[in-house]
Formats: C-alpha cells, sequence, structure tokens
C-alpha cells in the first residue's frame, strides 16, 4: 500500500518553531501509522535539527514528506539553512562535540532515533541536514 505523498514546510525563526516543527512531525507520523514510541523518537529528532537552526543559522527551514529511500516509503525530514555550515561533519557526529554551548547531543541523538540521517554542508554555504524513518508495514 502506498502512503499518500503530503509535504510540509515550518519555516524555523524563533524556538517556538521548533515547537511547531515538532507537532507536525508527529501528527505526520502518527497519520502514517508509526507507534506512539516512533512518534516520540520522530518529533524528538526533529526538536534537536531545529534547535540547531536556531542556534547556529538563525532561521532555516524543516521540510517534511513521504518518499521513497532506498527503495522503501520513509518519512523524511529535511532541515536546511544558510548559515555558518559545519566544517567537520564526522566530529560533528560524535557524542560531547560541540562549537557552541550545546552539550554535544543534537546531531549525534538525532542520528540514533532515526533510521538514516545524512548531512550536507560546508563553510560559508549552509546545511542540509536529511533524516528519515520507514513507514510501517501495512501503514
Amino acid at each position: 500500500m502506498t502512503v499518500a505523498a503530503e509535504n510540509v514546510v515550518i519555516a524555523v525563526k524563533l524556538s517556538s518553531d521548533i515547537v511547531t516543527a515538532r507537532q507536525a512531525g508527529r501528527e505526520l507520523a502518527a497519520k502514517l501509522g508509526f507507534s506512539l514510541t516512533d512518534c516520540t523518537m520522530i518529533s524528538t529528532a526533529i526538536s534537536e535539527i531545529a534547535r540547531n537552526i536556531t542556534s547556529y543559522a538563525g532561521t532555516g527551514e524543516i521540510h517534511l514528506s513521504v518518499d521513497d529511500r532506498e527503495g522503501r516509503q520513509a518519512l523524511v525530514v529535511q532541515a536546511r539553512d544558510q548559515g555558518p555550515g559545519i566544517r567537520d561533519i564526522p566530529r560533528a557526529l560524535e557524542d560531547g562535540y560541540s562549537t557552541g554551548r550545546g552539550l554535544g547531543l543534537g546531531l549525534p541523538g538525532a542520528r540514533r532515533l532515526m533510521d538514516r540521517l545524512t548531512i550536507d554542508s560546508a563553510p560559508g554555504r549552509g546545511t542540509l541536514v536529511e533524516m528519515w524513518k520507514w513507514v510501517p508495514n501495512g501503514a
């Protein structure tokens, strides 16, 4: 069965937008048939990457969609910004590494909560974090 395509875009400028993005992700996940635990994991991962936008880039967007990834349907979350970029992506994915005042758990934590997480970034050209969770069978 194919899940109907749905695209949601949330502008992230203020800390209250983090809550909006988190709630939109939770609602879409529930609509797609994810368990309560998975809905919580998805919304937490969205919260982490949205917080990175407000902390490091100032503004950006969270895109939520249902799309094909590796031959399966997935709830796809993309976080885009035009911030300073990430100099060392492997290091940014290590627990405890932070260039700011955070604990350095956001990106590594989001990676653990989702089925996949990729980062496309370079200094001076912003960041695209894409993460997804496979849609449950029978959805």
